[in-house]
């Protein structure tokens, strides 16, 4: 009996011991992740509260919010440039980010060859991603300019007449496509990397069997790399329903007989570019944490269609 006894107080002993090292590394783990906690508390979800807050109040900075329900919701919905803005987004996020990944897939395609001098080659092509995106921007209202643009100078060689670029509603949006495929630096490195993983046995081996290299590029490649282009794709359209600065630049310069900073006939009124004149503008922050709410709640919803419509066709599994 003394000895069972003596084993159970050790035994409690053993556990008392084990639950104050637990304490202890547990006290140490929450010192060692406090600043990442501080910083997710207070930049990340205190911000989103307070605009899932302020959403339903009217509220502009200067004097107390007021609780209005849901009228910021309603006013938004029958705003008459939150359709504009929408569409306008979604030619963006539909169009021109499939676009951009299709070039940079095709460039980290051609920079994956094995030649002479392709380290140079993968610099330059990776070198406008480095330039910050106003700079880009100011460049791109040269390079795009009517008159004297290289763009226009380089078309008329052909006997082409290059477009208004930045003052026809027609080419605005083309404008910043053009752009953004000339930023498509980083996604190339993306995909290159992939591409490096393909191991060269299945090359050899479709090969042999006689597949040609445009075979082999939807059979091996596509699939070999189909997690890339869903992370990419998902990524590329949160992106783009947040463009801004790019856009923000571009209608700066045709501001006559504009009421808002949205372009020519408003071909460049992004929802984000809305919502910052809302906010940062007009005053009117409550009524923007109402359009960040939404647009939270759009780029959700398409990030889980897109998800949902890919995770079929995504192979994780192609060894």
């Amino acid at each position: 009996m003394r000895n069972a006894s003596a084993a159970k107080k050790e035994g409690n002993g053993i556990k008392k011991r084990k639950s104050k090292q637990e304490r202890r590394f547990f006290l140490l783990g929450l010192l060692f992740v406090s600043p990442w906690l501080i910083g997710f508390l207070c930049f990340q979800l205190y911000p989103i509260l307070s605009a899932l807050y302020y959403s339903f109040t009217d509220f502009n900075i200067f004097q107390p919010a007021e609780f209005t329900g849901l009228d910021n919701y309603v006013t938004l919905f029958n705003d008459k440039y939150f359709p504009v803005s929408i569409k306008n987004t979604a030619v963006m996020s539909f169009i021109g980010m499939p676009i951009g990944l299709v070039v940079a897939l095709a460039l980290a395609v051609l920079l994956s060859k094995e030649v002479k001098g392709m380290p140079a080659f993968r610099t330059i092509y990776y070198l406008p991603t480095v330039v910050p995106i106003v700079a880009s921007a100011m460049l791109f209202l040269w390079v795009l300019n009517p008159e004297y643009g290289l763009l226009n100078n380089f078309l008329s060689w052909f006997g082409i007449r290059g477009p208004s670029w930045l003052s026809d509603p027609k080419f605005t949006k083309i404008s910043l496509m053009i752009m953004d495929v000339w930023r498509c630096g980083q996604n190339t490195v993306i995909f290159l990397s992939a591409l490096k993983a393909v191991p060269k046995s299945f090359y050899e081996a479709a090969e042999l069997d006689g597949a040609g290299p445009v075979k082999r590029f939807f059979k091996i490649t596509l699939p070999y790399i189909s997690p890339t282009i869903q992370f990419l794709v998902v990524m590329g359209l949160i992106s783009s329903f947040q463009y801004f600065t790019q856009a923000y630049v571009f209608a700066s310069v045709s501001q006559v007989g504009q009421s808002i900073t949205g372009g020519p006939q408003n071909s460049l009124l992004f929802y984000s570019m809305y919502l910052y004149m809302n906010g940062f503008s007009y005053m009117k922050m409550g009524y923007a944490s109402a359009m960040a709410i939404v647009l939270f709640l759009i780029v959700l919803v398409v990030s889980f269609v897109a998800m949902y419509l890919m995770e079929k066709r995504v192979a994780y599994d192609v060894e």
